[in-house]
C-alpha cells in the first residue's frame, strides 16, 4: 500500500515536469515567433483601423490606416490623407496584436521615393510638414516638382494657387530625412 502512494506521487511529479516542460517550450516558441515580427507586419495587421502616429517633430497624426509601403504609411483623416515616412514615426498607438506578412508578389514594396514620384506626377497640392527645432516643426504648402534618390523639390505656392511658374514663391529642396509628414490639401 505504501508503494502505491509512492508510485502515484512519482507519476504525479513526472506529469507535472512534463507539463512544465511543454509550457516552457510553448513560451519559447512564442518568443521566437514574436521576435520575427516586423513593425510593417504589425501595421499591415492594422489596415483599416484608426491609429495615432506620434512624429519625431512632436506632433500626432491620426486616421484610418489605409496603405503600408516599405518606408511609409498612409492615414485617411476625413477628406484628407497623410503620408508618413516610417523613419519620422516615434510611436504608433492603436495597433492590434495582429500581424500580417507581406503577401505581395513584388520583390519589394514601393519606397518613399516611389510614393513621392506618384504625388509629383499627379501634381497634388500638399502641406509638407518638416522636422524642426520647435515641437511643431515647420510646414510649407506646394506641389512636388522632382524627386531624387534622397530628396525632393517642392514648388512653394500660396494656398489655393495652381502650379504655374508665375505662382511659385520659391523652390525648396527637402531631404527625406527632414520630412515629418505630407498632408493632402484637397
Amino acid at each position: 500500500m505504501r508503494w502505491d502512494a509512492l508510485f502515484e506521487d512519482m507519476e504525479a511529479q513526472l506529469a507535472s515536469e512534463r507539463l512544465l516542460g511543454l509550457e516552457s517550450e510553448i513560451s519559447e516558441r512564442a518568443r521566437v515567433e514574436i521576435a520575427g515580427i516586423a513593425t510593417s507586419d504589425r501595421l499591415r495587421g492594422a489596415l483599416g483601423q484608426k491609429i495615432d502616429v506620434k512624429l519625431r517633430s512632436g506632433s500626432v497624426v491620426s486616421g484610418a490606416l489605409s496603405h503600408v509601403g516599405s518606408e511609409w504609411v498612409v492615414l485617411d483623416e476625413g477628406r484628407h490623407q497623410w503620408l508618413v515616412p516610417t523613419a519620422a514615426a516615434l510611436t504608433y498607438q492603436g495597433l492590434s496584436r495582429q500581424a500580417r506578412a507581406d503577401q505581395s508578389k513584388r520583390p519589394q514594396r514601393p519606397g518613399l521615393a516611389s510614393a513621392l514620384r506618384t504625388l509629383a506626377r499627379d501634381r497634388a497640392e500638399l502641406a509638407v510638414h518638416l522636422l524642426g527645432l520647435v515641437p511643431e516643426g515647420t510646414m510649407m504648402g506646394g506641389v512636388i516638382d522632382r524627386v531624387g534618390r534622397d530628396h525632393f523639390d517642392l514648388a512653394v505656392m500660396l494656398p489655393g494657387e495652381v502650379r504655374r511658374s508665375g505662382n511659385v514663391v520659391s523652390v525648396a529642396t527637402v531631404p527625406f530625412q527632414s520630412l515629418a509628414a505630407l498632408r493632402s490639401l484637397r
